[in-house]
């Protein structure tokens, strides 16, 4: 996957957008830290469709029909020893 700094960017721009439309990955770095990628609009629309359908409520109904999943039971006696019995700190509200 290449890498190339802002500067670089904006002089190589053609080149580095067909690397993209080729499906590899460009990253771009600011003082050699990553602050943006360059992707195909392909690979772009193909993440953003799999986060628009993948919403909470499907998420739940998959882990649902997983044959491994057991629901927790929780009693009140158990999520009672899970709570923090230290007294509560004072708290000042500022001025």
């Amino acid at each position: 996957m290449p890498e190339t700094s802002i500067a670089e960017a904006k002089t190589q721009l053609t080149r580095l957008i067909h690397l993209a439309e080729r499906g590899e990955a460009v990253h771009i770095t600011r003082r050699g830290k990553p602050v943006a990628v360059l992707l195909s609009e392909d690979e772009y629309a193909r993440l953003r469709h799999g986060q628009a359908q993948r919403n909470f409520w499907d998420l739940i109904m998959e882990m649902r029909a997983d044959p491994g999943f057991e629901p927790v039971d929780w009693s009140k006696e158990e999520v009672d020893s899970l709570r923090d019995r230290r007294p509560a700190r004072e708290f000042e509200w500022p001025e």
